[in-house]
């Protein structure tokens, strides 16, 4: 392999033994080559800006600034460097800001030389993946969830809609195939992508069974085509929109990477109006990516104070990350009037106001058990009038996001074509 093919790598870490080690473990690589060395995350920031390496390897514990904030500034001023932390804390905490923040990988110290090699490898092929894509596109920007826009646009192609409840059982798969089905016509067709790799419901949610799964994408993620999408999606015999399954087995989700689901996304949203992904509720590598790759992200939260209470820290969560809240739609699902927790009131001690208000109606159940979308069995009742008025709400905060470029540049990470 020649030089120029080579990933370029960069090591940070404020102990100059453990930076010496692992540049000592790489020399060997025919294929890696270290371009620097930094002992703090300002340093670290200084030489991306200069040497604009593939992989940097990032300590997350430095005396002036954590890996975490330094990966969330790198991520925003060279956007093609993939950053993969280090730290000897295996705190799926740590692992899931990281994820945010835009790091690729996320390796205990001393990681063995195998994966260490690895992760630089996959991060490495990403780093080329999307360096390649700077000459093509005029002005390439980071939206604050994390997408690759051209020239400050909120995206080319189709939208990403997430739907996430930091909370189990708060009707995320109910609201994402109903508003997919409201969403999907003759002039904006729909994918609606099951994320909840475990146990993901959405097939079953819409009556569908089929063969193939989102793994059968993953595996093959560099080279999509139509027909693939086509011969593997599955076309829902009532609405006509399509659906990628979750894995049959849950161990399968073990299978597929963040990189992956990402590269999966961004190829759907060149073929699909609406690309809606359901997730599961927590937060780990795919749902992460789920959410940095999105347009929108619908937030789903219910009148109890477990639910309440996990979509206020969610909210801190990324409010520490940069991500523009005027890109959530803060859903309140199953209100029930006789509650007394309120919208007013949760809007208020959240700091976040509750844009869309789904009724609770016991038919839902009926539906799901069924496996037909309320939406299609009367759209006259409350709760189909509330996904019709959800789906005007979507179609409202995309056109105001495009017509305010200013607000879409900033921090960080996996990156939309």
């Amino acid at each position: 392999m020649v030089d120029t093919e080579k990933i370029r790598v960069v090591i940070v870490d404020d102990i100059a033994e453990t930076r010496e080690n692992i540049r000592k473990l790489l020399q060997f690589e025919p294929d890696i080559e270290v371009v620097g060395v930094a002992r703090t995350g300002r340093e670290a920031i200084d030489i991306s800006k200069d040497v604009k390496p593939d992989v940097l390897l990032m300590d997350i514990n430095m005396p002036d600034m954590d890996g975490i904030a330094a990966t969330e500034i790198i991520r925003k001023i060279v956007p093609f460097t993939q950053i993969v932390i280090l730290s000897i804390q295996n705190d799926p905490n740590y692992m899931r800001r990281a994820m945010l923040a835009g790091a690729r990988d996320f390796l205990t110290k001393p990681p063995t030389i195998d994966e260490l090699n690895s992760a630089i490898r996959r991060a490495g092929a990403m780093a080329r993946d999307e360096r390649s894509k700077v000459p093509q596109v005029s002005g390439v920007q980071i939206s604050k969830t994390g997408g690759v826009h051209p020239s400050g646009s909120p995206g080319s192609g189709g939208k990403v809609i997430t739907f996430y409840s930091p909370k189990g059982g708060s009707g995320c798969t109910t609201l994402a195939t109903n508003l997919a089905v409201c969403l999907n016509n003759e002039d904006t067709s729909v994918v609606i992508v099951d994320g909840n790799l475990q146990f993901g419901d959405v097939a079953v949610f819409l009556n569908e069974q089929g063969k193939f799964s989102i793994l059968d994408l993953t595996s093959r993620a560099d080279e999509l085509d139509p027909e693939i999408i086509n011969d593997v999606t599955i076309k829902h015999s009532q609405s006509g929109i399509r659906i990628l399954a979750a894995p049959m087995k849950p161990e399968q989700a073990d299978m597929v990477s963040g990189e992956q689901f990402t590269k999966v996304i961004r190829y759907l949203r060149s073929l699909y109006s609406y690309v809606i992904v359901d997730t599961a509720s927590s937060l780990q590598n795919i749902t992460a990516s789920a959410i940095d790759n999105s347009d929108l992200l619908i937030l789903i939260t219910t009148q109890d104070i477990p639910s309440i209470k996990n979509s206020r820290l969610f909210l801190d969560e990324i409010d520490a990350l940069g991500f523009d809240r005027k890109r959530i739609i803060f859903v309140m699902n199953k209100f029930d009037k006789r509650i007394g927790i309120t919208t007013e009131k949760v809007s208020e001690n959240l700091k976040q106001e509750v844009t869309a208000v789904i009724p609770f109606e016991e038919r839902v159940i009926v539906s799901v058990n069924r496996g037909i979308p309320f939406l299609l069995v009367d759209k006259s009742r409350p709760l189909s009038r509330s996904i019709l008025s959800l789906a005007e709400v979507v179609r409202k905060r995309i056109s105001e996001l495009e017509s305010q470029p200013e607000t879409l540049t900033s921090v960080k990470s996996t990156g939309k074509k």
